[in-house]
């Protein structure tokens, strides 16, 4: 692994240092975005950051699969899951493409 990973406080930090305001605003700030991510979500099935990606809220089908201890087929029930797509430039910014 390259290094350590960012904590929140850290992030919080960084937010308020380059918006030139207090943790404690830039605190509020991340948990509102947190918090709208939810929602927007979970009404409108996606909620995008521009530049980062997407949430997406998607149906999984019924579908058999099997125990992977005895092998017995199973029945796995139809669910809702959350997915995070990246955007492209996010992508290519971290993991530049063959050119």
């Amino acid at each position: 692994m390259a290094g350590k990973v960012m904590t929140k406080a850290q992030l919080v930090s960084l937010i308020a240092d380059k918006a030139g305001t207090t943790k404690a605003t830039a605190n509020g700030i991340l948990e509102i975005l947190a918090t709208t991510a939810v929602t927007e979500t979970k009404k409108n099935g996606q909620f995008i950051i521009p530049g980062i990606g997407k949430l997406v809220k998607s149906n999984r089908k019924a579908r058999m699969g099997r125990n992977p201890q005895t092998g017995a087929a199973i029945k796995i029930p139809a669910k809702t899951v959350v997915k995070f797509r990246v955007a492209k430039a996010c992508k290519d910014a971290v993991v530049p493409g063959k050119r």
